[in-house]
């Protein structure tokens, strides 16, 4: 029999395609990763992210202003911190007046409705450029989860919306949770990376931030590419101990990890994608072998369908132009 359904009906116009369309991107579901550096008038291109760039506060003032008019609300903000004040401890990351906090402070000021979310990591402070105290060429877990508690407090009190612990230490949620409650901050948010993997694609994120490890590697803490059940376990743990919002990291390589965490849980997911997958689009587009603009959509909307509420990602504003 001749088929009554022929499915190609739904597809003959933009009108009806997009009327039917199952997965739509707002400038609502992203998030702007922004690098922050000290200085005045600086705008430095990062070398392997074209078109990405390290602004000082003089001038994230312009870019966070013209973020709101693009209809973008959520800024991720992450700071480069100069040598001489990194030390194995993460010191500096408790300064009151350090870039982080000033850089949240300014945030605010400038456009109050911008939501903060900050970056809660060692590595950027680090002598070592790992994400926690090193005894003996060890990552200590304990004492760097108290380290990145008075962290997540100090970018409370400087008045960040959410803090994002990118860290992997057992526990860090709990500890983190604890601490502000302790110290009143019951509506600061915690948005936990809680399947970040330790993934080939970070390498252009740490010329960023220049927090390259300076000896091994990060996978006695960062997650096995190789395992999926381990990210359930660690995100409903991160639930358990405070977490509003869990991330999936990278993105595109960890679809299925990102549709089975949207299966289980009912707190909101984010999706971070990486520098990585950034700078090789950026690359094969600058060759001519792909449409820079039509791969670029396709790999968010891919991430939205497979099961994320937040995207955060350096095509950003790219993405709100073309919506």
């Amino acid at each position: 029999m001749y088929p009554l359904r022929r499915n190609r009906r739904l597809r003959t116009t933009e009108a009806i395609r997009s009327m039917v369309r199952e997965t739509t991107l707002s400038p609502a579901n992203l998030m702007v990763p922004l690098f922050i550096t000290e200085g005045k008038q600086v705008k430095e291109e990062i070398a392997s992210m074209p078109g990405y760039y390290r602004y000082s506060l003089d001038l994230l003032k312009k870019e966070i202003q013209d973020l709101y008019q693009r209809g973008l609300r959520s800024v991720l903000l992450f700071v480069k911190v100069p040598d001489n004040l990194k030390d194995n401890k993460g010191t500096e990351a408790l300064n009151p007046d350090g870039l982080m906090q000033r850089a949240i402070k300014m945030v605010k000021e400038t456009v109050p409705e911008m939501h903060v979310y900050t970056d809660v990591a060692l590595d950027p402070y680090s002598s070592y450029g790992h994400d926690g105290i090193v005894e003996n060429g060890k990552i200590l877990n304990d004492p760097t989860v108290e380290v990145l508690s008075q962290m997540a407090v100090s970018h409370a009190r400087a008045g960040a919306d959410f803090v994002a612990p990118s860290d992997m230490m057992d526990g860090r949620i709990y500890g983190i949770r604890q601490a502000l409650e302790t110290e009143g901050f019951y509506d600061t948010g915690i948005m936990s990376y809680s399947a970040k993997y330790a993934s080939a694609f970070y390498g252009p994120f740490r010329d960023a931030l220049d927090s390259a490890p300076g000896f091994g590697d990060k996978k006695t803490y960062q997650m096995d590419p190789a395992n999926r059940m381990e990210a359930l376990r660690e995100t409903f743990m991160d639930i358990e101990e405070g977490a509003d919002i869990v991330m999936v990291k990278p993105g595109l390589c960890y679809l299925d990890i990102v549709r089975d965490i949207r299966e289980q849980v009912t707190v909101p997911v984010a999706v971070y994608q990486v520098s990585g997958e950034y700078a090789m689009i950026k690359a094969a587009a600058e060759k001519g072998w792909l449409d820079h603009d039509a791969v670029m959509m396709e790999q968010a909307t891919a991430i939205k369908r497979a099961g994320a509420d937040i995207i955060a990602t350096y095509f950003a504003k790219n993405i709100a132009e073309l919506l």
